[in-house]
């Protein structure tokens, strides 16, 4: 007696045959003919020879060389050898070959897939009925030992399906890289594990699309509770093998009609940062020229008229005001970014400057003042030569009156500088 997965592969094949076949208005006897000529077809006697010689033409493989290109399994020096990796499984985190369980995949001739289908069915005992044809198990006697042919030549016509052949053969549509050997070059052939790629698909799908995951997204659509959560996966692309004839890729492609998911492989993106904790000196690094250049030119034109009246000092006094709350506002900036992005050991920022910008010094900001009074010298010497770099030549000589002004109107933020 035959395995019930053999059994129920011919019961399918069979009824698949005669639903093609029979066709409306056909006499009975004319049915009768056609169920004899399927029993016929499909029994042991006539289909085991007629496969095996199709198995052959059907290869086993881990890479098929057909992802690389439609027209990579043959050239003029022959088929492309067939890879079958065959690795001990090692659970070392390494997305490779051999860490994932998946299914074996087969290129050639789309007419033969059927043999491949066959070959493939599991039996009773987990095993596939290819492995018990190469260990000669009493299943595979039994099943091979026919009137018809020889036991070993059906035997080894089905084998062929994972033959390697004497000599190795690549294709020049397949990707080749020469990777230096002891002085010399291995040139390797680039090829897709499709039963990883196909594993992911299944993955990716039972994640997006399984019965439980629908059920817990259209709860979260209507706002109901749910204690179990579900992930979502952004920025997949999928990708077509074979187009319009996935089979002649290979029976995987062809199971999932050509098409695999791909992740998305995109550099991160790096956020732009408009604010730098600086590593040197607060005043060159945080402020760019045009930044204050309006108000040091407008300052300019006060100084330069010849006349002196609460007017003229107002203007003078709220142009000042404005570049002393830019530099409020840069401060505070800075101060936001300290902790992410200070490195102490590339950093050579004055002990007053740190002091003022860094938040891990805020207790000390608020014991002492000593820092805030150097830092409003600091910030006068800024103004000046910010002053002068605006105007460049045009700059008149500023003198300690001026300087000294400019000090008071700091003095006058003095609380906010803390």
């Amino acid at each position: 007696m035959l395995d019930p997965a053999i059994e129920n592969y011919f019961s399918e094949r069979k009824e698949a045959w005669l639903k093609k076949n029979v066709k409306a208005g056909m006499q009975l006897h004319e049915i009768k003919e056609l169920e004899l000529s399927c029993e016929k077809l499909f029994s042991s006697d006539e289909w085991l020879p007629n496969a095996a010689k199709r198995a052959g033409q059907i290869s086993i493989s881990t890479h098929p060389c057909t992802f690389s290109h439609p027209s990579a399994r043959k050239n003029k020096n022959g088929y492309v050898s067939s890879v079958l990796a065959d690795i001990d499984r090692a659970e070392d985190g390494f997305l490779k070959t051999g860490n994932v369980v998946v299914t074996i995949d087969a290129l050639g001739n789309a007419a033969a897939l059927d043999v491949y289908k066959f070959l493939s069915l599991s039996m009773q005992d987990g095993v596939d009925l290819l492995t018990h044809i190469q260990q000669e198990t009493e299943l595979a006697q039994t099943l091979l030992t026919i009137r018809s042919t020889n036991y070993q030549e059906l035997r080894n016509g089905f084998l062929a399906m994972i033959e390697s052949a004497s000599e190795s053969i690549t294709s020049s549509k397949i990707k080749q890289v020469y990777f230096p050997v002891d002085g010399g070059y291995h040139q390797l052939s680039l090829l897709t594990n499709s039963g990883m790629v196909y594993q992911l698909r299944s993955r990716l799908d039972k994640l997006r699309f399984s019965d439980e995951v629908k059920e817990r997204r259209d709860k979260k659509r209507k706002n109901e509770f749910s204690e179990q959560d579900f992930s979502e996966i952004y920025g997949l692309t999928t990708i077509g093998y074979g187009g319009t004839k996935p089979q002649n890729i290979s029976v995987l492609n062809n199971q999932n009609g050509g098409k695999a998911h791909l992740l998305s492989s995109l550099p991160p993106s790096i956020e732009k940062r408009s604010i730098h904790f600086p590593k040197s000196d607060f005043f060159t690094e945080s402020f760019k020229k045009y930044e204050y250049a309006d108000n040091f030119k407008a300052l300019h034109k006060l100084f330069q008229t010849d006349y002196n009246n609460i007017k003229l000092r107002n203007a003078r006094d709220r142009n000042l005001q404005q570049i002393i709350d830019l530099l409020i506002e840069k401060m505070w900036s800075v101060r936001a970014v300290s902790q992410a992005q200070f490195h102490a050991d590339t950093s050579s920022l004055s002990s007053v400057q740190l002091t003022w910008l860094h938040n891990d010094y805020a207790g000390e900001r608020e014991k002492s003042e000593q820092w805030l009074n150097s830092l409003i010298t600091e910030i006068s010497a800024w103004l000046t030569r910010s002053y002068e770099k605006v105007l460049d030549k045009k700059a008149i000589k500023l003198g300690d009156a001026e300087r000294l002004h400019f000090a008071e109107v700091i003095e006058r933020n003095r609380e906010f500088l803390k």
